[in-house]
């Protein structure tokens, strides 16, 4: 068993998708109709899978991003891609380093939900392990 992706509803889908596009993500498909609404479905670079679904109903905007803490997006140069981001008009905060080189940063999509941009430390697994909390 494994975690296919996440469903995030947003209230413009072009300002968003061009938001995510900027970010990184590739667009690879869709749903037009649905329960829900449109779906587009995304995927990072280097991953071969759909991580991030974009749920868009015009009818049903986005009012409360409360119910989703935060979104985490690995990058190999978080310095990097701050200024990636930066030219394509995403702002993104100062870097924190959080001790053993570990690196993060935040920003914030076009309808409020939070991105946490993570620099992993050299030798470090693509993603959390059990290690990570001994």
């Amino acid at each position: 068993m494994r975690m296919l992706h996440l469903g995030l509803r947003v209230t413009d889908l072009e300002r968003s998708l061009a938001f995510y596009t900027a970010l990184g993500y590739i667009e690879i498909g869709g749903v037009p109709d649905t329960d829900f609404g449109s779906l587009t479905m995304l995927r990072l670079p280097d991953d071969p899978f759909v991580s991030l679904e974009l749920v868009h109903d015009p009818a049903r905007p986005v009012e409360d991003t409360g119910a989703v803490n935060h979104l985490v997006v690995q990058v190999d140069d978080l310095d990097a891609a701050i200024a990636d981001l930066a030219v394509k008009g995403v702002v993104a905060e100062p870097p924190a380093d959080l001790g053993s080189g570990l690196r993060t940063s935040w920003l914030t999509d076009p309808d409020g939900y939070r991105i946490e941009l993570v620099q992993w430390p050299p030798g470090h697994p693509a993603g959390m392990t059990e290690a990570d909390f001994v």
